[in-house]
């Protein structure tokens, strides 16, 4: 498709200054600041829009005097018009950049709604469903993947040796059989599977893919029973753990244990989808004809950058903004209060998180008022086991100095929620945001907050997903299992204990952290997403999102 010609280009600082500045006496240096340039980028700027009859602009004379500008055409009603004209003739992730302009609430609202009319399924030949992005994916390596976005991303494009069901049941993906002992699991590979650059899956590549998972600073520590992983055989795959492993098939069945080989530079699976294009406007994903499953209904998924604003609709092109929709609706995690006892403030003393952890307990219900798709939990992590408590009254503790708490963008709102309660309550707080990828790649917040609000999403299996929770290096209670004895004692026993009675192991581990003001239920949380009731088979797997690879759409008749 055709890209923007120079002469069709619209300006975003003309919009801008137009949804700004009316008709009158300005200041160059006003103007300047509105549109975030320098006072003489800004008069080059003024020439070039009264050279093509947008304005009328006429210079101040002599220090302090103001200058005059008078629009002569309405900015916004062109730009709206050339809008729609390149909705109608360019690429929707082209187009989409447009909506980022800074455009009046109304007008902004009427685009998103003709926008929104290009998502959902295209069926010209092809079936394309399109889908808002708001955020580029960090990663699609299952290595790194830290945040849900990434890994079902990832869950769509590599396959596992096996799968953990939410009922506990092992069911295989790459392996078709398996046999475990106390000591050793043998998988059995599949034959004639096909990575997307066409080779056949071997043993050696499962191989290493668990040596580049062991070897991992974030996962060695879930692997370190494990002693030898090597291959006995064509498609045959041995691990040994000579004191015992309870976990190793559910270890393999995480979306981070998912199989890849490196090939120039490209992460290659042999998923339902391999990945044709990820750039800053787009990400592309094609179906894999020669995928050793079922081939996805869909040839083409198409993840456009579009802005916060856009909401999440999925329509049909052909469709009218008339058509039904129906909302799914699906669990998106919890969120829990974590204060950082390791560190050498007053959070340390058990007093002074306790406070804090009863004004959390005292104004919880009111955690609804600040997003409708989170509700309070008053129990804990573990959905269906967590019992209920409360907090007695206590006293409020001293303090030396403020308390460090921090935020990353998707925490903002409860965050300064939680500030303001306990700055009512006298407790004084010092707020810093932290982006995205430094809280999930890095310890600034772990390391660097006395308290801080995480949201967690478990993956399907909510068991094996509360101990990844506890163990793995990106886990938000890291820091404070590495320093907490009983919390290390805990965790290491999981190895000898029997998959099926790990659930008292959890509740132990989470009465602790709740008894000691250490990690503090506080949300659950919601994810609703409108569907065009011709979208078919809509089915929730991984974290709670919509699995891709069994969509299909009804054909236009």
């Amino acid at each position: 498709m055709s890209t923007f010609k120079r002469n069709e280009h619209m300006d975003h600082y003309l919009l801008a200054l137009w949804n700004s500045i009316s008709s009158g006496e300005v200041k160059v240096k006003e103007l300047a600041d509105t549109l975030f340039l320098s006072t003489k980028q800004t008069r080059r700027k003024l020439n070039q829009w009264q050279a093509a009859g947008w304005l009328t602009f006429e210079a101040g004379r002599g220090r302090g005097n103001h200058s005059t500008l008078l629009w002569n055409k309405d900015v916004e009603s062109a730009y709206e018009q050339q809008f729609l004209a390149h909705l109608e003739k360019y690429s929707i992730q082209e187009v989409s950049k447009l909506l980022l302009y800074q455009w009046s609430t109304e007008t902004k609202q009427r685009l998103m709604t003709r926008f929104q009319s290009k998502f959902g399924f295209h069926q010209e030949g092809q079936d394309r469903l399109i889908i808002p992005r708001f955020y580029r994916f960090l990663t699609y390596h299952p290595l790194k993947a830290a945040d849900v976005h990434s890994a079902n991303l990832i869950a769509n494009i590599y396959n596992r040796v096996v799968a953990l069901e939410e009922d506990n049941t092992i069911i295989p993906e790459l392996a078709h059989r398996w046999e475990v002992t106390d000591k050793k699991l043998t998988l059995y590979l599949r034959k004639d599977v096909a990575f997307h650059d066409g080779s056949i899956l071997k043993a050696e590549d499962v191989v290493q893919s668990f040596f580049r998972m062991k070897q991992d600073e974030i996962y060695a520590e879930l692997w370190k029973p494990i002693s030898k992983i090597y291959s006995s055989a064509p498609l045959i795959v041995e691990i040994e753990f000579p004191n015992g492993c309870t976990y190793i098939l559910p270890l393999l069945s995480m979306i981070t244990a998912s199989i890849y080989k490196e090939s120039n530079g490209q992460v290659i699976g042999t998923g339902s989808f391999y990945m044709g294009e990820n750039s800053e406007e787009k990400t592309v994903l094609h179906a894999f004809k020669q995928y050793y499953g079922e081939r996805p209904l869909l040839d083409t998924v198409e993840f456009i950058q579009v802005s916060r604003e856009f909401g999440n609709v999925y329509y049909g092109a052909h469709e009218s903004r008339e058509v039904g929709t129906f909302e799914v609706e699906s669990d998106s995690g919890f969120g829990i209060v974590v204060m950082n006892s390791y560190r050498h403030s007053d959070i340390a003393r058990k007093e002074v998180r306790d406070y804090i952890h009863m004004l959390i307990d005292e104004n919880r219900s009111q955690i609804s008022t600040i997003n409708s798709l989170i509700s309070e939990n008053h129990s804990g992590c573990l959905i269906g086991y967590s019992k209920p408590y409360s907090m007695p009254r206590i006293a409020k503790p001293s303090l030396s100095k403020p308390l460090q708490m921090k935020y990353t963008g998707y925490t903002k709102d409860v965050s300064i929620w939680l500030k303001n309660i306990l700055k009512r309550a006298g407790i004084k707080v010092e707020l810093g945001e932290v982006s995205f990828h430094d809280a999930v790649y890095h310890d600034h917040l772990k390391g660097s907050a006395d308290i801080f609000i995480h949201g967690e999403i478990f993956e399907l299996n909510q068991s094996f997903s509360y101990f990844n929770f506890m163990k793995n290096n990106f886990s938000p209670l890291r820091k404070l299992t590495q320093s907490d004895l009983f919390l290390q004692k805990c965790i290491q026993a999981y190895d000898q204990l029997p998959f099926e009675k790990w659930m008292d192991q959890h509740l132990r581990i989470e009465n602790y952290l709740i008894t000691n003001s250490l990690c503090i239920p506080l949300y659950y949380s919601k994810r609703q997403i409108p569907f065009s009731i011709n979208l078919m088979n809509i089915k929730l797997k991984h974290f709670g999102y919509v699995d891709l690879s069994k969509l299909w759409m009804k054909p236009k008749f």
